[in-house]
């Protein structure tokens, strides 16, 4: 099929009921034999009648044009409304965002609040990434990445929206958790909790606990620091967690001491593909979290 505006003559008359009256409701400037000769060319396309005259000035549809207009008219009306929204500026559809768990509990909520309240027309899809991966931005899957990102990529664009403390944590009920300063030579009898799936962030547990003077008997991982702190306040080992509050994570049963070490802070990066144009994600930028002080 080779003319949308075949489809278009034979639309409007199907909806009007009379090639007149598809005339005065064309969406540009058309006189009503040039409709009869969009809806004749079209049915000599497809080799079936679509119309039959029922009256002097009224047309209905065969049951082959009821078909096609079951197909067509839906697609028409919202091409026509998303025509009219670009032009006037506004905009609708689905953002997807991905970020990490943390950040999807304590960050994203009141981030997505913000946007609604500007761009009730947005939709999101979001997805709790156990990594961070890039790549989910160049395939088109994401559209928005949410997380810490160790290196930026040149065809990648970041904005902070936040900040992760790192935290010593531990049961709230052991001996050590009640002394102001936690030497980690008194947790000889605890197993070190790491991040399973993330590499990155199991390499930077390692080198704080390393930097602190301890050492590493592993023996739980988990994908999520929520995961985590629930084995450290079941008494099943200590960790070094994430946290976006600078007091340190909330969560009964874990005593946090927040680290002082390089790299212990970190920035959170909102990133988005350089050069793809998208009104949405300019709309969720306009409305980001600023970093945190």
């Amino acid at each position: 099929m080779n003319s949308l505006d075949r489809l278009t003559g034979f639309y409007w008359v199907a909806r009007t009921g009379g090639y007149a009256r598809a005339v005065r409701a064309f969406p540009y400037p058309i006189t009503e034999p040039g409709v009869h000769q969009q809806v004749r060319r079209l049915e000599a396309e497809l080799g079936v009648r679509l119309l039959r005259r029922a009256a002097k000035d009224r047309m209905v549809l065969t049951p082959h044009g009821r078909a096609l207009f079951d197909v067509v008219a839906p697609f028409l009306e919202s091409l026509r409304v998303t025509v009219d929204a670009l032009r006037a500026g506004s905009f609708g559809g689905v953002l997807r965002i991905g970020a990490a768990a943390l950040l999807v509990q304590e960050l994203v909520p009141g981030w997505l609040r913000a946007l609604h309240r500007r761009h009730p027309e947005v939709d999101v899809t979001l997805t709790e990434l156990r990594a961070p991966d890039v790549a989910l931005l160049r395939s088109g899957e994401l559209d928005l990445l949410v997380d810490h990102l160790p290196e930026i990529p040149p065809d990648v664009e970041v904005r902070e929206v936040g900040r992760l403390w790192g935290f010593l944590v531990l049961p709230a009920g052991h001996p050590a958790a009640r002394q102001p300063r936690v030497d980690l030579r008194r947790l000889t009898d605890l197993p070190f909790l790491t991040f399973g799936a993330d590499p990155a962030s199991r390499a930077l547990q390692r080198r704080a606990v390393e930097a602190l003077g301890g050492s590493a008997k592993e023996r739980f991982a988990a994908d999520s620091t929520a995961s985590l702190l629930g084995f450290v306040a079941a008494g099943l080992g200590f960790s070094v967690v994430p946290a976006i509050h600078p007091d340190g994570p909330r969560r009964s049963g874990v005593r946090g001491v927040r680290l002082r070490l390089p790299g212990s802070e970190l920035p959170v990066h909102a990133a988005w593909l350089r050069g793809v144009p998208n009104p949405m994600l300019t709309a969720a930028l306009e409305v980001a979290p600023s970093r945190q002080a």
